[in-house]
């Protein structure tokens, strides 16, 4: 492990003299280029570089241990050395996990499809309060949410909206949100004050650059038609919505709307990253089926899976079934606190990862 440190804390060196060097300089695709990569490799060099300032530390300290005579300085040393031992060990599981595999898609914009399951308009409802929570909790990170398409139910809910999230790491926090959503409460409209159990599925697909998917323009129809619904002041005046059909290489049809935007360029554009976000997404599962990998990893791959979080309204409680762990302040989490549901599940995707490999959490 340390040798594969040593020759990244290198390399960081070498990107950071190319930098400096007059003809990257003035190359702006270069430039952008190195700077990347270095930024990818920052984390890991910097706790590398501190793991080796404490354990020099360590050493020095061990060494006034042993060589001093004065019980005050030995004590003194003592205290020292154990801080620094601890440091030590905590950037050691620390390099442990900047040393994982990265998700190549982790600081990609991430696309979501939120849709209403069973329950009616219930269900509707629930996908209303999922979009957000989704839109909230990237207005607490400072990203921007752009709606794709949505269809409503009349009631105050969505049978289905598309949106994308905007900013940096966007799918590294959200990807873990991929499945079936339960919620249990009370409806509105329930005279009886019975509960009910609704569903909204989630799918979570990162962006996808134009040079990773092949998207022929003769194997999809692109139809374009007025706008309805919500939108302002002109947005269903001219021709401006995009319906694309996709046939090629797939079983089914894909199709893609995108009526929120006033331009039937943006709608286009915004309608085909979609499809490729979807393309993308057919092919990721189908590699990883032939690669066979294991359910404990798939936590963090933004799969669908049957209920993965249940929000009981009764009991103020959300319980997210894939870690067994549960929260309360429901409310809050819909206003988009999702950061401590969040931060567990990508603790316990780190921990079985680590273990996968073989090393100790």
């Amino acid at each position: 492990m340390f040798d594969k440190l040593a020759s990244l804390d290198a390399r960081y060196n070498q990107l950071t003299e190319q930098m400096a060097q007059p003809d990257v300089a003035t190359d702006h695709v270069r430039l952008q280029q190195i700077a990347r990569e270095q930024r990818e490799l920052e984390d890991v060099v910097m706790a590398y570089r501190a793991f080796n300032d404490a354990d020099r530390q360590a050493q020095e300290a061990q060494q006034l241990f042993d060589e001093a005579d004065d019980p005050e300085l030995r004590t003194m040393a003592q205290d020292e050395l154990e801080q620094l031992r601890a440091r030590r060990e905590s950037l050691a599981d620390q390099i442990k996990l900047l040393l994982l595999p990265r998700d190549p898609n982790d600081s990609k914009n991430v696309i979501f499809e939120v849709r209403q399951g069973t329950g009616g308009d219930e269900a509707a409802l629930f996908a209303a309060d999922l979009f957000r929570m989704y839109n909230r909790y990237a207005e607490r990170r400072g990203w921007k949410l752009d709606v794709v398409s949505s269809s409503e139910n009349g009631v105050g809910g969505y049978k289905e909206v598309v949106f994308e999230i905007q900013g940096e790491g966007a799918y590294s926090q959200l990807k873990y949100e991929g499945g079936t959503h339960r919620v249990q409460r009370v409806p509105a409209t329930e005279a009886r004050g019975r509960i009910h159990t609704s569903t909204a599925t989630v799918a979570v697909l990162p962006e996808v650059e134009e040079t990773d998917v092949e998207l022929r323009p003769e194997d999809y129809r692109v139809d374009v038609y007025r706008s309805g619904g919500h939108g302002g002041q002109g947005v269903n005046t001219t021709d401006s919505a995009v319906r694309i059909v996709y046939k090629a290489g797939t079983p089914d049809e894909i199709v893609v709307t995108c009526q929120d935007g006033r331009s039937q360029l943006k709608n286009k554009a915004a309608a085909l990253s979609v499809l490729r976000a979807r393309l993308y997404a057919i092919e990721q599962e189908k590699r990883q089926k032939e690669l066979g990998e294991s359910r404990l990893a798939q936590v963090g791959t933004g799969e669908r899976a049957e209920k993965i979080r249940t929000y009981n309204f009764p009991q103020d409680r959300v319980t997210d079934h894939r870690i067994n762990q549960s929260f309360s302040n429901l409310p809050g989490l819909l206003d988009g606190d999702l950061e401590r549901v969040i931060e567990a599940l990508i603790i316990f995707d780190n921990t079985e990862r680590l273990e996968a490999v073989g090393v100790e959490s």
